[in-house]
């Protein structure tokens, strides 16, 4: 592909961004990630001043997972002495990590439920309520979006509210979700590629962060699990979805 004369590429996993980097070192490349700390990783040298072939969008890796264990506290704040934590092995542990830190600063247990493919993802939950755990936080990862309903449904099973990163579905069973507006960061990305296309180099692009975020709350879910959502949360909800 990069042989047919492509100028610019638009990658939009961090499995993407590792494979673009590694074929090439002067194709610009316009991220949108949201697992991978771009500095650590070493794909940028600074987000003000990016400096290589890549730029992009990127998540705040401890904002955003302070802010999973935040919502989960305000929804059901005692049910989270004990919360499991799904994340990708492959490519997660920087979020794990973040949400341990933010989990015990705010007195909570952290149940770690690392898993590699979607036939982990039973036993990975059936193994956190053995242990104990009340709650569930789904890390951002490609597999936690492609198998939401089948997360969102293990957690309604074992009573587990759930908060994920992704857009809950209309009928689906996942009790909340808080991610980043994927079409404002696409539209965003593409206001990037005009830039480049003009002769801007990518490496003086400052790399950026969501500027827009969605929650939703699925009271049908909260119903089911006896619970009842402050309505001070619900106010603040961008969706809620009660049929």
């Amino acid at each position: 592909m990069l042989g047919a004369g492509v100028t610019v590429l638009v990658v939009t996993s961090t499995h993407g961004v590792s494979a673009a980097r590694r074929r090439t070192r002067t194709v610009p490349i316009v991220a949108i990630d949201l697992e991978t700390d771009p500095v650590a990783s070493g794909l940028v040298a600074s987000l003000a001043r990016p400096g290589g072939n890549v730029t992009g969008f990127f998540l705040d890796v401890p904002e955003m997972s302070g802010k999973l264990v935040q919502l989960l506290k305000e929804a059901v704040p005692r049910a989270t002495r004990v919360v499991a934590v799904l994340w990708d092995a492959a490519i997660a542990r920087p979020q794990f990590e973040a949400t341990g830190q933010a989990a015990r600063a705010a007195g909570i247990t952290v149940h770690s439920a690392p898993v590699r493919q979607a036939d982990d993802l039973g036993g990975a939950v059936e193994r956190a309520v053995r242990d104990l755990a009340r709650a569930l936080i789904a890390l951002s990862a490609p597999l936690m979006r492609l198998y939401q309903p089948r997360i969102d449904e293990l957690a309604l099973r074992h009573r587990l509210p759930s908060v994920t990163l992704f857009p809950l579905l209309a009928d689906g069973h996942g009790l909340m979700s808080y991610g980043p507006d994927l079409d404002d960061m696409f539209r965003r990305s593409a206001a990037y590629v005009d830039q480049i296309l003009k002769g801007v180099p990518a490496g003086d692009l400052p790399v950026q962060r969501p500027a827009r975020f969605h929650l939703a709350i699925n009271l049908r879910t909260a119903r089911t699990l006896g619970l009842t959502v402050p309505q001070v949360l619900l106010l603040r909800a961008d969706r809620v979805i009660d049929p």
